[in-house]
């Protein structure tokens, strides 16, 4: 029954990417932490699993950072797009089950699930393009580019850009919007807290 609405939000219009200057504002987090919401862990890596199907095809002329390090190794390529994703939809999943049992605010645990999936997003990313490929010609150069002579966290925070912050907020009003409308519509479990002092 769950799955119901979230399929629905994440098939439409959340899941696209708008690419600016090399900079990529994606919202397909949004999808991920109302999957973790109504599902728990198993909705959340799954729902990460699709928005790392939709970054590995864009390595396929999509992106050019992407069809780039597919062509040093697509190996690290698709760790690159799925683990992260992954890893991110099934910690929100705990995390959303923990707030859940704890806080009996439905918006409060949604929008603090919505922030958390956009923010370790960022997050695995980011370390796992640093460590995987760091050493590249490519990275090098954005490196050179944004933050010459500079260490690695001053790069990630030019890297990144002011599009993180606007994908953390994003993420978090919508998801605390929507998630909280589907409790309200009972397609998504109330938070335990709230049901104990009700009874």
């Amino acid at each position: 029954m769950y799955c119901i609405p979230v399929s629905g939000i994440i098939t439409r219009r959340f899941l696209y990417e708008i690419t600016e200057k090399h900079q990529i504002y994606t919202f397909n987090t949004i999808p991920v932490a109302i999957a973790a919401i109504a599902l728990g862990p198993v909705g959340g890596i799954v729902a990460g699993g699709v928005f790392g199907l939709t970054s590995f095809l864009q390595c396929f002329g999509g992106s050019v950072l992407g069809t780039t390090l597919f062509g040093i190794s697509p190996i690290l390529t698709v760790f690159q797009c799925f683990v992260p994703r992954m890893l991110d939809g099934l910690l929100i999943g705990f995390l959303s089950n923990a707030m859940r049992k704890h806080c009996t605010s439905a918006i409060a645990n949604c929008a603090v699930t919505g922030f958390f999936a956009a923010f370790l997003n960022t997050l695995f990313y980011m370390s796992s393009l640093i460590l995987l490929f760091g050493r590249t010609d490519i990275i090098l150069s954005y490196r050179e580019t944004l933050a010459p002579g500079k260490n690695v966290f001053l790069f990630v925070c030019a890297f990144v850009g002011i599009n993180a912050i606007a994908e953390w907020v994003s993420s978090t009003l919508v998801t605390g919007a929507v998630g909280a409308a589907l409790t309200k519509a009972k397609l998504v479990p109330a938070p335990k807290a709230k049901l104990v002092a009700a009874e």
